[in-house]
């Protein structure tokens, strides 16, 4: 990353609901240019780090700057200069497509304002007088992410921006998140889709009961805490097939790789490496749907 100030820099944030402390000590810092991805299971804190970041929570301690400036509350100034995109759809189903980003935009003062572009790149453009209401889930989420857009923020928070979308309207939206980072944007992105985190990000932070547990490039987390492997399907008689795994680890790995293609009769064989979800269970001790 550049030699520059974070865009987002989290030091020691807690929050407590009533007596539970759903956050605890979260610190983190998020680049220009750089997609972050916050991961863990539902329920972990993800959503209530991203309230306070957004200045929708008040943090019980920590500090919080977004873009040089204390965030730790809700401040107009920071408030111009990112885009959320949340689970709770904040549309209005009885306006348009096209009503709806206009009025996101009066709220910035951007008079005048042309949805078009944004609607094309969401792929919603021939519905763009449709009223809301009439959208399926994949395309509220397309317009969501264009409504995140109309200020063309420096900072992007996006929670579970693809939760339940079909993989058009998914791989739609990963795409534009791709390209604002591109720009120059900073991205959090909350997800427990631990298949889209790594296609996604540049560094993810796992977080589990309200902590952060491990925090690095997807890369480095999988290199260090996961184990990499050979998988081999071979025929056994007519009607059944076996799986042999071999760690690439192992003291003689090559040669048990070689003896099963000499000696079975093979259907498949392929590398494969840890995952994040794999990393997420060797410091969580549970799975991302536990």
């Amino acid at each position: 990353m550049a030699d520059t100030a974070p865009a987002i820099d989290v030091d020691g944030i807690s929050y407590s609901y009533g007596d539970t402390l759903a956050v605890r000590g979260v610190s983190l810092q998020v680049e220009p240019g750089e997609i972050f991805g916050l991961l863990g299971p539902n329920g972990a804190g993800k959503s209530t780090t991203v309230k306070m970041l957004t200045g929708q929570l008040q943090p019980s301690a920590g500090m919080i700057r977004v873009l040089g400036m204390d965030g730790s509350g809700d401040n107009a100034e920071i408030q111009a200069r990112i885009g959320v995109c949340f689970e709770e759809k904040n549309l209005y189903s009885a306006m348009t497509a096209v009503e709806n980003l206009k009025f996101f935009a009066s709220l910035f003062g951007i008079r005048p304002f042309d949805p078009m572009p944004l609607l094309e790149r969401v792929d919603l453009a021939a519905r763009g007088d449709d009223k809301v209401g009439d959208y399926s889930k994949g395309m509220r989420q397309r317009l969501m992410m264009a409504r995140a857009l109309v200020n063309q923020p420096d900072v992007l928070f996006l929670d579970e921006p693809t939760d339940g979308l079909d993989p058009v309207s998914a791989r739609t939206i990963q795409g534009m998140i791709r390209e604002e980072a591109a720009g120059g944007a900073a991205v959090l992105l909350t997800t427990h889709d631990m298949w889209e985190a790594d296609s996604l990000s540049d560094r993810v932070a796992f977080i589990n009961q309200g902590e952060i547990l491990a925090l690095d490039a997807p890369e480095t987390l999988k290199l260090q805490h996961g184990q990499r492997s050979v998988r081999i399907r071979a025929r056994r008689g007519p009607n059944e097939v076996e799986e042999l795994v071999i760690p690439l680890e192992g003291a003689d790995a090559a040669g048990e790789v070689q003896r099963a293609i000499a000696e079975l009769d093979l259907l498949t064989i392929h590398t494969e490496e840890a995952t994040l979800e794999d990393v997420f269970v060797a410091y969580a001790g549970r799975g991302l749907d536990a």
